[in-house]
């Protein structure tokens, strides 16, 4: 069993890790928080302490400086530490250094997002096979367990797609994954998570996997309108997104789809920033000679997404439409979570956004802590057993649910399901 966990990144989800592990530390052990700006780790601590979130009181809770580019430095930190599961929730950028460290130690490796690259937006499909799969071999040569992808959106929705396809449907034809963020931060203009990445997300082309194949379209091109629980009729636009990356390749389904709700006042921002070019990665010369990289500029003026939470109301939507057949007749259902902001900010400190991405991963590591995810190679969350994800998570905030023709209901697995699954 593996245990002592060493969480890097300092943000809205690292400190959602941070209080969710340190719930839970008689299990995992030590708790480590590194980032390159130490103030951001020391200020989780403290807010784990006041709200008296250590399981163990006694139990080790540290903060650490680290570059986690530097693939030696987050060795020699992994190694200091004792950490046996690293949970990688810092920049997009870092995943192949910190993945490598990982693999270099044989601690167990967690992400929640597919790794970028600064120079490259909206890189040709499928992602995780431009950079993390390239090490799946090396994995399983060394006997690494590497969870890819474990936030909400990737993650949590590729567990609910991978449910769907096993026991509630013969065929599926698509999945359409819908993020709904119904709250309300009061601020004029900012990002729920790291604008720079937020940004990258939307500037590009948006890629879906349709009639089995890759399909390209422009930004707010495509959109739709559900009428949701909790969060009433909403609207989304389809983007590209981590998770089609790996579904298309793992399911069988001939449609997988992303869509993101977006205000309209959002879209009016995001259209002036981009078209007058400050969405740009590429670096532009002032008459001073200085350098600026014009999307690192608008990160740096836009508020810090940790900053949204105190004043955050309003609930978060997020799950799949998934329709097919069962038993020679059309079926639909939607498996979701539905999460509060102003309940997240009271248990964590954080906004809704983080605490959706935060739980999952998380729950990854106390999975891996028991055994039951510990499984020495690299997979994404479709590739795992989904019941004692689900019923873990039911436990720590994010209640799974799913409505069909009208009705709702917990999702949850009985004793004989896991142990079936095992």
């Amino acid at each position: 069993m593996k245990k002592n966990v060493l969480i890097i990144g300092a943000g809205g989800v690292g400190q959602v890790v941070a209080h969710k592990c340190a719930q839970h530390n008689r299990l995992l052990g030590d708790i480590h928080i590194a980032s390159r700006n130490i103030n951001k780790c020391l200020a989780i601590i403290d807010s784990i302490h006041e709200k008296g979130a250590l399981q163990n009181r006694k139990g080790v809770l540290k903060a650490h400086r680290l570059d986690a580019m530097d693939t030696h430095a987050t060795r020699e930190l992994i190694e200091a530490t004792g950490a046996q599961i690293v949970i990688n929730v810092g920049h997009a950028f870092v995943n192949m250094s910190v993945l490598q460290a990982c693999i270099e130690t044989g601690a167990a490796y967690i992400d929640t997002a597919i790794h970028e690259d600064p120079t490259k937006i909206c890189e040709t499909p499928p992602w995780y096979a431009n950079y993390e799969w390239k090490r799946k071999a090396l994995c399983a040569e060394k006997g690494v367990t590497a969870i890819l992808g474990c936030g909400f959106d990737p993650g949590v929705v590729n567990a609910y797609a991978a449910l769907a396809v096993r026991e509630y449907f013969d065929q599926v034809d698509s999945i359409d994954i819908i993020d709904i963020n119904a709250g309300s931060h009061g601020k004029y203009f900012a990002t729920n998570f790291n604008p720079e990445i937020n940004f990258r997300e939307f500037t590009g082309q948006v890629w879906s996997w349709q009639d089995g194949q890759w399909k390209s379209n422009k930004m707010f091109e495509v959109k739709r309108t559900d009428d949701l629980p909790v969060v009433g009729q909403q609207t989304a636009y389809l983007t590209g997104h981590d998770e089609l990356h790996s579904l298309s390749q793992h399911l069988d389904v001939p449609n997988i789809r992303f869509w993101m709700g977006f205000g309209e006042h959002y879209i009016n921002v995001f259209t002036v920033l981009r078209n007058l070019g400050l969405l740009s990665e590429k670096p532009v010369r002032l008459d001073n000679g200085q350098e600026v990289v014009p999307l690192q500029l608008v990160k740096a003026v836009l508020p810090d997404p940790a900053s949204l939470a105190p004043s955050y109301v309003g609930k978060t939507c997020i799950g799949n439409i998934v329709k097919g057949t069962k038993d020679g007749k059309p079926r639909e259902v939607f498996v979701y979570n539905v999460a509060d902001h102003v309940e997240a900010y009271a248990e964590v400190g954080s906004q809704g956004i983080s605490y959706t991405a935060g739980i999952p991963a998380a729950a990854a590591a106390i999975l891996i802590a028991q055994g039951v995810w510990d499984v020495r190679k690299m997979v994404n969350v479709e590739e795992l057993p989904y019941q004692p994800f689900i019923n873990l998570m039911n436990d720590i905030g994010l209640p799974t649910q799913i409505r069909e023709n009208g009705e709702d209901a917990l999702v949850s697995f009985s004793d004989e399901a896991l142990a079936a699954a095992a």
